[in-house]
């Protein structure tokens, strides 16, 4: 049984990887300092949030699965070094998944010393505290890396140039982590997800927006035409791409797309929420310039080493997220 440690795993991501793996028969051990998107500041509030009481509720459930399902949680803060170093040594992980990071592209341009230290910080702390005492690093990279695509479907080895302050960040992250495996061999993945979706998310992303807004008949604004498109991602397919990565010798010093593989219009994603919020309030302003014209993430390459299979598309999983919602928030937990 290999022993995981995930960074940044009582996050969005974090927590349901730690889940899947766990369910898989993996050790899980998740390390989090419960700062950025989670617990302590919802309580501060110190990213003005919309429903404070709702994404705090959220969290707390996301916390109790963890404990349902047996995966031991460390608070510790991956800034510090010598945390860091001394939790490697002690749980001797044979795969150590990096995930602790801000995972939004405008709070990264509003506050970059913040972004730095979160997520460029911890990193460079993880992979020094790892380079010769784990099987692989495992890196959550962006499929804002890419910039504005080029093409309809981009893929892996296609040209990168990043704009703004998260994209940049998460390319240089890439770069630091090939560095690391020519000095010293470290053998990594890199992960490249697009536009996750998906249950007890509070990163004001763009589906949790939507829901969220309507049912607290809150107008729902969207940049530009809503004619740009993202390949929506559910978060069970990208964990499923993830473990697979862990199981397999191919992935080893790779870069993956891991989506859904077919971009759809944010007016597609409107539309299905129409369905169930029929009064919601739909608005259109000036689009984003630092947001990235994007598409499709070919996932090819997946397909062929890693055998990856997403099965849920956003005309079928959205709604269960939607269905998820409204049940949650009706539930007394």
């Amino acid at each position: 049984m290999k022993k995981i440690c995930i960074v940044g795993g009582a996050g969005f991501i974090g927590h349901n990887l730690a889940i899947q793996l766990r369910t898989s028969g993996f050790e899980v051990t998740c390390v989090d300092n419960l700062m950025v998107n989670n617990l302590i500041s919802v309580i501060g509030n110190y990213d003005s949030l919309k429903f404070k009481t709702l994404n705090k509720k959220i969290i707390n459930s996301r916390l109790n699965l963890l404990e349902e399902h047996d995966i031991e949680l460390k608070i510790l803060d991956a800034r510090d070094y010598h945390l860091v170093a001394k939790l490697i040594d002690e749980l001797k992980p044979d795969i150590v998944v990096h995930l602790a990071a801000v995972s939004h592209s405008n709070r990264s341009n509003k506050d970059p010393y913040s972004t730095f230290d979160h997520s460029f910080r911890t990193l460079e702390n993880v992979l020094d505290s790892t380079r010769d005492k784990i099987e692989r690093l495992i890196y959550f990279s962006s499929s804002m890396v890419y910039g504005n695509f080029s093409k309809d479907e981009v893929c892996e080895t296609d040209y990168c140039n990043p704009i703004g302050i998260y994209g940049t960040l998460k390319y240089c992250g890439e770069k630091i982590i090939k560095a690391y495996n020519q000095v010293f061999s470290l053998p990594f993945t890199i992960i490249r997800p697009s536009a996750l979706y998906g249950e007890r998310c509070v990163s004001r992303r763009v589906g949790q927006i939507f829901i969220e807004n309507a049912i607290n008949k809150q107008e729902i604004k969207i940049g530009g035409d809503g004619e740009d498109k993202l390949d929506f991602t559910y978060i069970k397919d990208l964990c499923n791409g993830v473990i697979a990565s862990i199981e397999k010798k191919e992935a080893e010093n790779q870069i993956f797309n891991l989506t859904y593989g077919n971009a759809r219009t944010i007016n597609n994603l409107k539309d299905i929420l129409l369905k169930h919020f029929p009064d919601a309030k739909i608005s259109y302003e000036k689009r984003d310039k630092l947001m990235p014209k994007r598409g499709t993430l070919s996932i090819e390459k997946a397909k062929k080493l890693l055998s990856f299979n997403p099965t849920f598309s956003i005309d079928d999983a959205y709604p269960k997220y939607i269905q998820w919602y409204k049940e949650f928030i009706n539930s007394k937990n």
